[in-house]
């Protein structure tokens, strides 16, 4: 018995009033997805707790079974280690964004056009840095997807107690970063990274790159925002306590980099881009491949989010689409005697505000012997009806596990 969990991050969404007040999910043609609730059971699923908007970081440890009260050390480590880089004790790492700044450093637009082109090159240019106050410490930079990065500062006596550089807003100043505690750490870290930010950006406005896209109308990727201040978290492998072989498929670095945390494997999909460009059947095909090695596979979606975040109810409604086309794949690809298929949603991303809220997500999962119960379709209101109740993100693993056999008596 095997398990394919599919994510679409932040497909749950609260009702439109364009939509009729209906959600996206509610007015998609979804016929794949519906199959699954169909024929499973359903329910809604709070990834923290109710009213509890989630991080996308968060939300994917709760939902492998991990509480992010106590192992939750930051995101920028996440990101890091999905991008491929080795985090190693007492580095201090950070989520980041080429961003479009003013010569008063006011930020324009905080991913600087959604830039693709040329993000690579920016970030070869920052990658080893030298930091002349603090020679001792080595920069580590590297583009993951569009204008988001990875950065990591490797030395001695370094602290993720420091504040964001990022406004997390356009038409704000970038952040000076400011000691979160009163260690000397955390101080000499604010220190570090507030050097950073203004050589960084002095590099970035000269960059012929940034020529470049100003000569073609485009804004200049010519600084960097930095958030979520992480170092890797300690916990037990989801493997050993399952006894399981894991994968994750994805495009986005943060989701690699949470799986990978928790000793889960991850492979590079040809066309998983982790935008709206992403090739959805690819990664469909690329569970189906690798099902013969493991027990446990997520499959995620990270365009669902985006659209939210950007408030584009048209690209929501195209990224479900190409969520039923995976869900459709992996329905006549899989043998449905010997593999469950689940599908849900990491958090609610409201098109309207474009923020996550505390809303419940659905969820449906289909395979041999499960209590199929009345539910007809996969929405945010259909699967609320289902067998499952509302359950916490924390709860659904241990749901799987004991569906596949591998979960552990309490008692005698």
């Amino acid at each position: 018995m095997r398990v394919i969990l599919i994510i679409g991050d932040g497909m749950a969404d609260r009702p439109i009033k364009e939509l009729g007040g209906k959600t996206p999910l509610q007015v998609t043609s979804t016929p794949s997805m519906d199959e699954v609730a169909r024929t499973g059971v359903n329910g809604v699923m709070d990834s923290i707790a109710p009213g509890i908007p989630p991080g996308s970081d968060t939300a994917h440890l709760t939902i492998l079974g991990y509480d992010p009260y106590k192992i939750y050390e930051g995101r920028g480590a996440f990101e890091a280690l999905g991008a491929g880089l080795k985090v190693k004790p007492g580095d201090v790492a950070f989520r980041g964004n080429f961003a479009t700044v003013d010569d008063s450093l006011t930020v324009l637009d905080r991913r600087a056009g959604r830039i693709r082109e040329g993000a690579e090159e920016l970030a070869e240019a920052l990658n080893g840095l030298k930091l002349d106050p603090f020679p001792e410490v080595q920069v580590i930079l590297k583009n993951t997807v569009e204008h988001r990065c990875a950065v990591i500062f490797r030395g001695p006596h370094l602290s993720r107690m420091v504040s964001d550089t990022d406004p997390h807003e356009s038409d704000h100043k970038i952040n000076e970063a400011k000691p979160l505690d009163d260690s000397s750490e955390a101080l000499r870290t604010s220190s570090i990274v507030n050097f950073f930010t203004r050589n960084s950006r002095m590099i970035l406005e000269k960059h012929p790159m940034n020529a470049e896209r100003r000569s073609k109308g485009l804004l200049p990727a010519n600084a960097i925002l930095l958030r979520g201040a992480g170092v890797i978290p300690e916990v037990r492998p989801i493997t050993d306590i399952y006894g399981i072989k894991a994968l994750v498929v994805a495009g986005g670095a943060l989701y690699k980099g949470v799986c990978n945390s928790v000793g889960m494997d991850s492979i590079n999909v040809p066309g998983a881009t982790g935008n709206y460009a992403t090739d959805s059947e690819a990664k469909a095909k690329s569970a189906v491949e690798n099902l013969p090695k493991y027990d446990f596979i997520l499959v995620h979606i990270k365009g669902t989010d985006s659209a939210s975040h950007d408030s584009d109810l048209g690209k929501k409604i195209m990224m479900i689409e190409k969520v039923d086309k995976l869900v459709g794949h992996l329905l006549k690809n899989t043998d449905p005697d010997e593999v469950f298929i689940a599908i849900t949603s990491d958090h609610t991303t409201s098109t309207d505000s474009g923020e996550h809220t505390g809303d419940p997500v659905p969820v449906s999962i289909k395979g041999p012997n499960v209590r199929v119960d009345s539910v007809q379709s996969y929405s945010e209101t259909d699967c609320a009806q289902g067998g499952l109740g509302r359950i916490r993100g924390s709860d659904l693993m241990p749901i799987l596990m004991d569906l596949v056999g591998k979960s552990i008596m309490f008692g005698e």
